[in-house]
């Protein structure tokens, strides 16, 4: 394939900044390139096709390839996650799933299952009968196994069957099947600390939507 023809991957956007006057700098999770930086040359013209293309957003995007970077040619966007958008606590939870695969994904590296992984996970937090708090453990576990980072904790480190059960569930499982169970509040408080701790162990990384987040979530929020 030539440099002039054009490259159709899938994938999400991570993030979308002002670039000039007119353009936008967005960060891709692709299935097929991993992670990568385009831009998208008049986007933040009212009349633009690309005007709308901002966090979030899933579907297919035409690239053309360029010196330094890729530039976006044509978007067709098939899932924009409306629901979590308009939601803070869920934009809150979502920004953090974003934050989290942008530090964790590399250029050239395959990253599909994680790919995968983000969009089921967006998908939970628009389901109403499935907590917040447990889509986020779901993916701070599946995220750390999928890096190959996860060492399973034991009933010596004070967890209850139930916890180490549904962890071994995330773990084994692809992301499709991930949200298709329930726990306790007990086992789901178990949940919270291992993949807190194990996010933590892996990146040692301050996330700015978490602290936002666990802001939120504070008594006096």
């Amino acid at each position: 394939m030539s440099r002039s023809d054009p490259l159709t991957v899938t994938g999400l956007v991570l993030s979308s900044r002002p670039a000039g006057e007119f353009d936008r700098r967005i960060v891709l999770l692709t299935r097929e390139l991993g992670r990568i930086s385009c831009f998208a040359n008049g986007a933040r013209r009212l009349n633009s096709p690309l005007a709308s293309l901002d966090s979030f957003c899933f579907g297919t995007f035409s690239l053309r390839t360029g010196r330094s970077a890729y530039a976006v040619q044509e978007a067709r966007i098939t899932a924009r996650f409306t629901e979590v958008r308009q939601d803070i606590e869920a934009v809150c939870y979502g920004s953090y799933f974003l934050e989290v695969m942008d530090y964790v994904t590399r250029e050239n590296n395959d990253e599909s299952q994680l790919l995968l992984l983000l969009y089921q996970s967006l998908r939970a937090l628009q389901a109403e009968n499935i907590p917040n708090r447990l889509v986020r453990s779901v993916f701070e576990i599946k995220t750390v196994a999928l890096e190959g980072e996860y060492f399973p904790p034991g009933p010596e480190d004070g967890f209850l069957e139930a916890s180490l059960f549904a962890m071994r569930f995330i773990v084994e499982n692809p992301p499709a099947r991930l949200y298709t169970f329930r726990v306790s509040d007990e086992v789901l408080v178990q949940l919270e600390q291992a993949g807190h701790a194990l996010m933590q162990r892996m990146t040692g990384h301050t996330f700015s939507s978490l602290e936002m987040l666990e802001l939120l979530r504070s008594p006096l929020a």
